[in-house]
């Protein structure tokens, strides 16, 4: 009697440690994977988005990361995002390329002239609290939405991005003008790296109004050269070792974005922007406030 009690016993302590862990282990193995599966349509609507306006698609990701995942360290959300930029410019430069519309010769100075900007925000990312992060981002979020809102179709990535033609003549710059983009592309390349985002908004600008480069070459140069700096960033991350935990959220995303990017470029020409801008402006625009509201709360 006393064995039988004793088998009886060990039956019930061996199924309450098995009844333990499928409990512990049931939130980890399901969980996990319905997270990656919804990340994939935020990917296709940041890199559809994104390819609608002329960039790279971060400034719309980023804001998202940070309120899914509110304990994340702001290098962890950067390096993730700021791999599913280089996937999603990249496939974009490919598409460039293949029509002839980049400008390697400035392209491929302005690249390297991003790189010691773009390894430079990779690490400035580690020494920011989460606090000061969002606050930070927050305030370029609402600069940004005021700049689209005054100028929803004529000064932005979006108004140059769906022009479709350019009276400029062909480029031929040297000398002043090579060194000027060198140098914006320093700065631009240290802020894309640092908030994780793609820089499109910045730099097509830059390039028609500052160098006057002719739009639809503006459009495809700027997404050259976020690709070398998104590409400089993320392996910054990688060598760092700040990309340890985003590697899976990464793949769903940019699975998504590549995508999304794909059937925006087919359809750009066909959306009127202006719309698109000023309902960009509202969402980052509120965004902002509340990631800025938030520290004081």
């Amino acid at each position: 009697m006393t064995f039988l009690n004793f088998r009886y016993q060990g039956i019930l302590n061996w199924s309450h440690v098995y009844n333990n862990e499928r409990d512990i282990k049931r939130p980890y193995s399901v969980d996990p994977y319905l997270q990656l599966l919804w990340l994939i349509p935020l990917g296709f609507f940041a890199g559809g988005y994104g390819t609608l306006i002329g960039a790279g698609g971060g400034f719309v990701l980023v804001p998202v990361l940070l309120f899914i995942y509110p304990g994340e360290a702001p290098e962890t959300v950067t390096s993730i995002s700021l791999a599913v930029v280089f996937f999603n410019a990249l496939s974009g430069t490919l598409a460039y390329a293949r029509s002839n519309r980049i400008h390697f010769k400035s392209g491929l100075i302005f690249a390297a002239a991003t790189i010691p900007g773009a390894v430079a925000g990779a690490l400035a990312t580690t020494g920011m609290s989460r606090e000061r992060f969002n606050v930070s981002f927050g305030l370029l979020l609402i600069a940004m939405a005021t700049f689209l809102a005054i100028n929803p179709g004529k000064k932005t990535a979006a108004g140059f991005a769906q022009a479709g033609s350019d009276t400029r003549k062909p480029l031929n710059l040297n000398g002043a003008p090579l060194i000027a983009g060198a140098g914006v592309s320093t700065v631009f390349g240290f802020i894309s790296s640092f908030f994780g985002i793609g820089g499109g908004f910045l730099y097509v600008p830059a390039l028609v109004y500052l160098l006057r480069f002719p739009i639809h070459i503006a459009t495809a140069t700027s997404l050259f050269v976020l690709t070398i700096t998104a590409f400089t960033g993320s392996a910054t991350h990688l060598t760092a070792g700040l990309f340890q935990h985003g590697l899976r959220r990464v793949i769903a995303l940019s699975v998504g974005a590549i995508i999304g990017a794909q059937i925006a470029a087919r359809f750009s020409h066909r959306i009127r922007g202006d719309w698109i801008i000023r309902s960009l402006a509202a969402a980052l625009g509120l965004v902002g406030l509340r990631l800025v509201a938030a520290v004081f709360e």
